[in-house]
């Protein structure tokens, strides 16, 4: 049996990104990518229909993450991409049954009236208040920070994210940049002045671009996948250590690798890493359903990226993309794409809903707060992803410190993919890097945790 240099379980974006590095950066070893389903790409397809240009999960990343704009030199997609830049696109807010532009920037909310008088002179008690010991929710931490009235604000933000609940997802592990300026400096505000001043902080104040392309995101991991030993319908059911390197355990019989990096999701990871005794079995997961809508462009719908929902609004949508305002050709000439979301972590039960009847309570929604064309829209599709999006909640930082003691302990091993440090397309290529510059030296400390600016 020939033993392979490095075998990546898992070809979705994080394991073609693995082997995209490993190829650049170690040439000479062998490589062999390992996937269950007959696709590689995991979760990023595209949907074309009708004239329609349509997505199954994300819909674009941010342009200013330096693993992934090397990814696009590499694969020669700079020239093609499309650019949504933020500072141009606005995204909107639903407050009070309206839609109001989010800023953009932390002292435009001086000016904006999301917030009233008190609300913006509460932003300052973050100068004063202690850290917040403890392992808080993101909701608790902004409530503590900054005042209760910024919460429909965070909830938007982590709608816009994770499909998530605020009063859930740990701070820590979603913000743990953050959580050290709090620490450091003893207030964000001054943790965010300190790194301008440093220089450190220019991603915070410089706004970045939505990126996608014309033949969708899918193109992405198309050309990532191109020119590597990829094994698409085979499924890895057990993983171990013997004297002659890693044992994989596939449907079709065993293989042997040097180094194994486990680049699928967490869930899959832990379901295969069970024997090493991970501290959950699982995390929890948001589902979601992406409801696409064609009308006729009527000009009502504004330049920019679409509006989000919190909680306190009770509406059904959890927020809607103008995708065809970003980024040219999604719709024909003359009609306009919209892409409304549906469910999330606090609403699972609306995904039991039918194709027709959830159409007809996104289109009801929608009519409430834009100025839609009458009558049924001229296309419409629901796109029911499968899987769902991890939830960075609870003891997650418990989960992190086991993968780095497995890494640790376990020569040649090594674990990145969806849902251990992020779950955006540029968590998924900082962690890739990572993983393969960790191949010889297991469980190595990556740094200080980034600082992740919040774009609505």
């Amino acid at each position: 049996m020939k033993k392979k240099d490095v075998i990546i379980v898992g070809a979705g974006l994080s394991g073609l990104a693995c082997a995209h590095f490993l190829k650049q950066e170690r040439p000479e070893l062998s490589c062999l990518l390992l996937e269950k389903s007959e696709q590689s790409g995991g979760v990023i397809r595209s949907h074309e229909e009708e004239g329609y240009l349509c997505e199954w999960g994300p819909h674009g990343f941010l342009d200013n993450k330096e693993e992934s704009r090397e990814i696009l030199a590499d694969l020669d997609l700079m020239a093609v991409m499309q650019r949504a830049p933020l500072k141009e696109f606005h995204r909107y807010l639903c407050r009070r049954g309206r839609l109001r532009a989010l800023p953009q920037k932390p002292q435009e909310l001086i000016t904006s009236k999301l917030l009233s008088p008190w609300d913006k002179v509460r932003l300052l008690g973050d100068l004063w208040k202690k850290p917040l010991p403890g392992h808080p929710t993101i909701g608790q931490w902004a409530a503590y920070r900054f005042g209760k009235g910024v919460l429909p604000l965070v909830d938007a933000a982590v709608t816009g994210t994770f499909s998530g609940d605020l009063h859930r997802l740990s701070m820590d592990a979603v913000m743990p940049g953050v959580r050290r300026l709090e620490v450091e400096y003893g207030s964000l505000l001054r943790g965010m002045k300190a790194r301008a001043k440093s220089g450190k902080g220019k991603g915070i104040t410089s706004l970045p671009a939505m990126i996608n392309f014309p033949q969708g995101l899918e193109i992405l991991v198309q050309r990532l996948a191109t020119g590597h030993d990829i094994r698409t319908g085979c499924r890895v059911h057990s993983l171990e250590k013997s004297e002659q390197g890693w044992r994989l355990g596939t449907d079709s019989g065993v293989l042997l690798a040097e180094h194994v990096i486990c680049a699928l999701p967490v869930n899959a990871a832990l379901e295969l890493l069970a024997p090493f005794q991970p501290p959950v079995a699982r995390v929890p997961l948001s589902h979601i359903c992406n409801v696409s809508l064609g009308f006729v462009d009527n000009n009502s719908i504004p330049k920019g990226f679409g509006f989000l929902t919190p909680e306190c609004e009770g509406r059904f949508t959890l927020g809607c993309m103008f995708t065809s305002r970003m980024f040219p050709g999604r719709a024909p000439q003359g009609k306009v794409l919209l892409e409304a979301l549906v469910g999330g972590r606090r609403h699972p039960e609306r995904l039991d809903l039918d194709d027709t009847e959830m159409i007809r309570r996104v289109v009801a929604d929608l009519r409430e707060l834009l100025a839609l064309p009458e009558g049924a829209p001229h296309f419409a599709r629901v796109l029911r992803p499968r899987g769902g999006i991890p939830q960075m909640e609870g003891d997650h930082l418990n989960l992190l410190s086991w993968r780095t003691a497995l890494e640790q302990n376990n020569q040649g091993l090594g674990l990145c993919g969806f849902g251990w440090d992020g779950i955006g397309i540029n968590d998924m290529t900082r962690s890739a890097r990572q993983a393969i510059r960790a191949l010889d030296q297991p469980g190595t400390d990556s740094g200080a945790p980034e600082v992740k600016p919040v774009y609505f």
